[in-house]
């Protein structure tokens, strides 16, 4: 059994095979209650992916003449390759690398419902084990929204992009109880929601924009029980459990960074366009460089600077690896913006959204019910 790294019981765990610790009698009874309010809450924020009430998929978008998002979003195309490209080419070039993006969110979805699930298996708190049974019903209409999505747009999704295979695969397979936390919860789910409120600022296509409004409001509540566990951990960890936390979390950090969007993840899309990935790399890498991508982590809804700022608020990040950070953004200005994530504004809004459809669908059922009774 993996010594766990946790100081509140709602966070005690056991192993993943050890079901008989579930069924130990005093366990039902040491229920926290830390966790209603968000259990509470879904209620509020229920949608249904297969339901045009809240989604309809069916709304035309013309791939051949439209990018869903605009071309300036598209890295290559601030390069030589598009030198190479005429213009029609350059918009289905933007339509294949937002292919590939939403795909990898689509995988990113499985993995936050796998992990979620899984740590159904080891939370021996009733309370901790019931939120995260609801973050996995949850975490499944996400993946039914986007499969829907990219079915309708694309048929299929593109293969899943290596760093966040591996990434995930660490995170739903490792028995650490902190790693699923601030892995998910926190880092996962907080460059989720930079890539979402990025898209629901820009995207062309109104069904997209539709589709991530409705994810963020499930997952706000996501990104809050990460920060529950971080408010009542990280302040009591010891010299050297902080270490290992901050550790992991720069490596993590590091990975996606330098990995995550780079030519080599999405080699699968360049061939048709008589490209090979080597070569997009390098051509890239020319028109982008470091300072480039410090331009780019100053826009708040940026996915890196909303990592950032999530270790930073969370008290993971110490002065021992706030240079490796400051490299890339203002770490004062980053403290000082407090600690709400892009696309809290938007779930609050789609919150009133959703009240106001489930209302008005509670009223025809019972309508309906008492039509049937009488």
């Amino acid at each position: 059994m993996t010594e766990q790294i946790t100081y509140d019981k709602a966070y005690d765990a056991v192993g993943p095979n050890d079901f008989p610790a579930m069924l130990e009698v005093p366990r039902y009874g040491r229920r926290t209650d830390a966790f209603d309010g968000i259990i509470s809450a879904t209620h509020d924020h229920f949608w249904d992916p297969l339901d045009k009430a809240y989604i309809d998929f069916d709304q035309p978008f013309d791939l051949q003449r439209t990018p869903i998002v605009p071309l300036d979003m598209t890295v290559e195309l601030k390069s030589a390759v598009a030198d190479r490209l005429d213009e029609g080419q350059k918009i289905q070039l933007t339509n294949d690398v937002m292919h590939w993006s939403v795909s990898n969110l689509l995988h990113g979805e499985q993995g936050a419902l796998s992990l979620s699930a899984s740590l159904c298996h080891i939370l021996l708190d009733p309370g901790a084990q019931e939120y995260a049974a609801n973050q996995a019903r949850e975490e499944a209409r996400h993946v039914t929204g986007f499969s829907r999505y990219i079915a309708v747009r694309w048929g299929k999704p593109l293969p899943v992009g290596r760093t966040i295979s591996t990434v995930l695969q660490d995170l739903v397979s490792t028995p650490e109880v902190y790693k699923k936390i601030v892995g998910m919860q926190m880092l996962i789910e907080g460059l989720a929601m930079g890539s979402f409120a990025t898209l629901n600022a820009r995207t062309n296509d109104p069904v997209l924009r539709r589709l991530v409004q409705l994810v963020m409001s499930d997952e706000a509540f996501h990104h809050r029980f990460g920060r529950i566990w971080a408010q009542r951990t990280i302040g009591k960890l010891t010299e050297d459990e902080h270490r290992k936390v901050e550790d992991w979390a720069a490596q993590i950090f590091q990975m996606l960074l330098f990995n995550l969007i780079n030519a080599e993840q999405k080699q699968v899309i360049y061939g048709k366009y008589g490209l090979h990935w080597e070569w997009v790399r390098d051509a890239v890498k020319e028109a982008f460089g470091d300072d480039q991508r410090r331009e780019q982590l100053k826009e708040s809804t940026n996915i890196f600077r909303v990592l950032i700022k999530t270790l930073l608020h969370a008290g993971i990040i110490t002065p021992r690896t706030a240079p490796l950070y400051a490299v890339w953004v203002d770490m004062k200005e980053l403290e000082a913006e407090g600690d709400a994530i892009p696309g809290d504004i938007v779930a609050e809004e789609m919150l009133v959204t959703l009240r106001e459809i489930n209302s008005r669908r509670k009223r025809i059922v019972s309508k309906d019910i008492a039509a049937a009774a009488s």
